[in-house]
């Protein structure tokens, strides 16, 4: 039986081509990217080591034999936190006593008042689990008409596989998808499970469930939006972890003079007038 650790680096290896690695391709196979020989030589393990780490009956590597394979893989820096992350509960460190408490819903003061700085621009505090706790009016012009703000308690992962709406919005709907299920591996543990498993999975389905079982981490381009009043949008996007709080602050910012001046024709409220859900 498979493990996230595993199921990460086998994954990882298949889709890792030889050559940009500097390794010769070994020609036509029937399998793709790096063969086991050749990540155990980079890291300077053996294969049976290596294939009892894939299929998961060896859950506790240790930290050398783990940054090893993160150099083995040429892994980013990303790629690196989450293999940390996937190693320890694979082990079974997450255990109650060291998982992080449950987001905080509340937002601090100091971060209210940065988040004033940013009017009109457009930028949002959230947590893993995409709970939208504050935002700008800029925020709020970019979603206007889309439903994101609709309810009392905005959720963007419930609204992106639950609102058919989502798919008209966030032109790479499927990216923006495999973001949203990816972060719930670092939302708060408990809150989490008794989410997904009572609440959002059977309502979301399969679309959302078969991302669960991804360990792949997502690039995060360019988002583009579809607005509701027909303008296309394209954003930056710059993240602020509020590590204490288990939150982050997102920021948007115009990808090009088109989506600038479009955003600039968006109407909104006074600015200022920062809406706290919290």
């Amino acid at each position: 039986m498979g493990t996230p650790l595993g199921d990460f680096i086998r994954a990882k290896r298949d889709s890792t081509q030889p050559e940009t690695l500097g390794l010769p391709s070994h020609g036509r196979r029937r399998s793709p990217g790096l063969r086991r020989s050749d990540l155990a030589s980079r890291a300077g393990i053996s294969v049976e080591y290596l294939t009892r780490i894939e299929q998961g009956r060896d859950r506790n590597p240790s930290l050398p034999v783990v940054n090893a394979l993160a150099d083995a893989l040429s892994l980013g820096p990303a790629e690196r936190t989450h293999l940390r992350y996937l190693t320890k509960i694979t082990g079974g460190e997450c255990t109650a006593h060291v998982r992080p408490a449950p987001a905080r819903r509340e937002v601090r003061a100091s971060v209210l008042q940065t988040l004033r700085l940013l009017e009109p621009g457009i930028a949002v505090v959230t947590n893993r689990l995409g709970d939208l706790l504050a935002h700008t009016t800029g925020f709020a012009a970019v979603t206007a008409g889309t439903g994101l703000l609709d309810t009392e308690a905005p959720n963007l992962t419930r609204y992106v596989f639950t609102d058919p709406r989502a798919r008209e919005f966030f032109a790479d709907w499927a990216e923006v998808a495999d973001e949203r299920a990816f972060d719930l591996w670092l939302g708060p543990a408990v809150e989490n499970s008794e989410w997904l498993t009572a609440d959002l999975a059977p309502v979301a389905g399969p679309e959302f469930t078969s991302r669960l079982n991804s360990t792949a981490v997502p690039p995060r381009g360019v988002l583009r939006l579809n607005h509701p009043a027909g303008r296309s949008l394209r954003l930056n996007r710059e993240t602020m972890e509020l590590a204490e709080d288990g939150q982050q602050l997102v920021v948007f910012l115009p990808a090009d003079e088109e989506t600038a001046r479009a955003v600039a024709k968006l109407p909104r409220q006074a600015a200022g007038r920062l809406r706290v859900i919290s």
